[in-house]
This record gives structure tokens, sequence and C-alpha cells, in this order.
């Protein structure tokens, strides 16, 4: 199983034609952001692709802050439960 989750709703690829693909990722164990490039070193985006990733890029920075908030909250939370009344 992969510590990483990829957007599926991003579906952005090469404006030239090469097959190239991108994806997002995030990895669920740190928090950190993947962008990776399929099949070129290089990638030219349609102005439309372009804003899939971005869209896709703050989706994931959006998750990434929501896990780490939810991590911090549980480090902070009491291990031996409420206090009794």
């Amino acid at each position: 199983m992969s510590v990483f989750r990829s957007d599926l709703s991003l579906d952005a690829r090469d404006a030239t034609g090469t097959g190239a693909e991108t994806d997002v990722a995030l990895n669920l164990a740190t928090g950190n952001i993947r962008l990776s490039i399929f099949w070129t070193q290089e990638i030219q985006l349609s102005a439309d692709d372009a804003d899939q990733v971005a869209e896709a890029l703050q989706r994931a920075a959006a998750e990434s802050r929501s896990l780490a908030m939810t991590k911090e909250a549980q480090a902070t939370e009491d291990p031996t439960g409420p206090p009794a009344a």
C-alpha cells in the first residue's frame, strides 16, 4: 500500500502530444505534496490543464493542512481521558 494518495480527478497531459502526464499526490504519513511528471523531464500544459494542476495542488495543500491539524490535536489530547467530575 502506498503512502501517497493521488488526485484522481486530475487528467492533465502534454499539449504537444508527447503523452506526458502529471500527478499530484499527498503523502499521508508526512503531509508533503508530490508533483510528478511522467514520461519526460518537462511538460507543456494548455491553460485548462494548468488550471487543473493548480486546483489539484490547492486541494492537496488544504488536505495536508487538515491532516497536520488533526495530528496536532491528537498529540495534545490527554491520553487518560477527560477529567473526573
